[in-house]
């Protein structure tokens, strides 16, 4: 038996049929980094580079900790970044690069200067 898996042979992300506590139903807005994580891997899965089998995949695979400590869109950025680096969109490097110029525009929108 995987040593992620329960006595039973679930991992630990399979809660079906079991007692999770109430489903909150309020509405709430979207933040802007969400709605970009939403559109990115709707565009970047309808070119090809991945499949929902492959996001469940990195998503699976990240482990307990990562599911109770990250976000619903952090976990799916998560799964999206390295779903277009396995498929050879971009590498780690070009990636932290480009973050590094991000970062360099300043920590809001309303602080950010244009390259």
């Amino acid at each position: 038996m995987r040593k992620d898996t329960t006595f039973d042979g679930r991992r630990w992300h399979d809660m079906g049929g079991t007692a999770a506590g109430p489903v909150p139903t309020e509405q709430h807005d979207f933040a802007l980094w969400e709605k970009r994580v939403d559109a990115l891997m709707i565009i970047a899965s309808g070119k090809g580079h991945f499949t929902v089998d492959g996001l469940r995949r990195v998503l699976e695979d990240m482990g307990e900790e990562a599911f109770e400590t990250m976000t619903y869109y952090e976990r799916w950025i998560a799964s999206v970044n390295q779903n277009l680096i396995e498929a050879g969109v971009y590498t780690t490097a070009e990636l932290a690069q480009r973050m590094s110029k991000v970062a360099a525009r300043g920590p809001t929108y309303g602080e950010a200067t244009c390259d």
